[in-house]
């Protein structure tokens, strides 16, 4: 089974306006509001290409009670942890040209929601996969990520973090099955500016080296890169297609990449049907589906640098 964390996730409110203007009152034209957060964003991408999953997290309230129902609609299961306090948050987005968002703050997560996220956790088996990415709320320990990684290690449980800075660094003993940084967060970790795609290969190795299995740089309108476990590396080029929105881009290439991985156990493809992922979901406004996903797929042309 396939298990995705969300630890703060929201309901994503989405108001479109010819016009935002302060001080007045401004209507909508057009509205929308869905299941948000890293971990729902993987989910969602690997039911729409057929994989079941899981989602856990913690919800609160009558926010949470909606955030199961997108979730149900969108295909997959969830596990949630109910707070006993608080409400989920609602994330505002007005879109007028450029895009404004206000984001809520989330339920506080309390002793009692930890151990009930560490009793899940304790029912994973072996040979299950375990997606852990986005924002810690300021109520849990600033080193759950690693706390996380730290209760599964012995379990034959695969792992996939998507995180920055000191969150990913301290995981990479661990040895997570596959990181995803890109360039600007390999330049933060190591405190370097990287010139060109060697240098790229260098720090991603550097990673390798302290524990990570595979190194998915993802470059945007560069393609990308994979670094994997074999010592190969391949490039990937980028989808070809007008961005419409970034949002859940990298949410969606780690999924896209999951998904090619467990249906033809070969690098190479994974990388193709994680780019064609994420480029899928950044010429959509909202995450791609399985069939826009394919079709992207069909113009994505991968090759073994070494």
């Amino acid at each position: 089974m396939i298990y995705t964390i969300t630890f703060n996730p929201s309901l994503d409110y989405i108001m479109r306006v010819e016009k935002l203007e302060l001080n007045e009152t401004n209507r909508c034209y057009e509205e929308d509001i869905f299941a948000g957060g890293k971990g729902i964003n993987v989910s969602t991408i690997l039911a729409n290409l057929g994989f079941a999953n899981t989602a856990l997290g913690f919800v609160a309230g009558f926010t949470g009670e909606e955030i199961e129902k997108e979730v149900r609609n969108a295909g997959f299961n969830s596990d949630f942890i109910h707070l006993k306090e608080g409400r989920s948050r609602i994330n505002v987005k007005l879109k007028h040209g450029n895009e404004t968002e206000i984001n809520g703050m989330g339920p506080v997560v309390d002793a009692w929601g930890m151990k009930q996220l560490f009793q899940k956790l304790s029912d994973l088996k072996e040979d299950d996969w375990l997606i852990i990415s986005g924002s810690i709320p300021s109520s849990m320990p600033s080193d759950i990520y690693e706390k996380i990684m730290m209760h599964i290690k012995d379990k034959g449980i695969h792992s996939i973090v998507d995180a920055t800075n000191t969150l990913l660094r301290k995981v990479l003993k661990y040895r997570p099955f596959l990181i995803k940084p890109n360039q600007r967060e390999l330049e933060e970790l190591f405190d370097v500016v990287i010139h060109d795609e060697e240098e790229l290969i260098m720090y991603g190795k550097k990673l390798q080296e302290e524990g990570a299995m595979n190194v998915l740089i993802s470059r945007a309108k560069d393609g990308a890169l994979l670094l994997d476990e074999t010592g190969a590396v391949y490039r990937c080029v980028a989808a070809r297609g007008k961005t419409v929105n970034s949002v859940g881009a990298g949410d969606s290439m780690v999924a896209g990449f999951l998904a090619g991985f467990l249906e033809y156990h070969d690098y190479a493809e994974a990388l193709c049907m994680g780019s064609a992922a994420g480029g899928a979901t950044a010429f959509q406004e909202r995450l791609a589906t399985g069939d826009q996903i394919r079709e992207v797929r069909r113009q994505i042309l991968c090759e073994k640098v070494y």
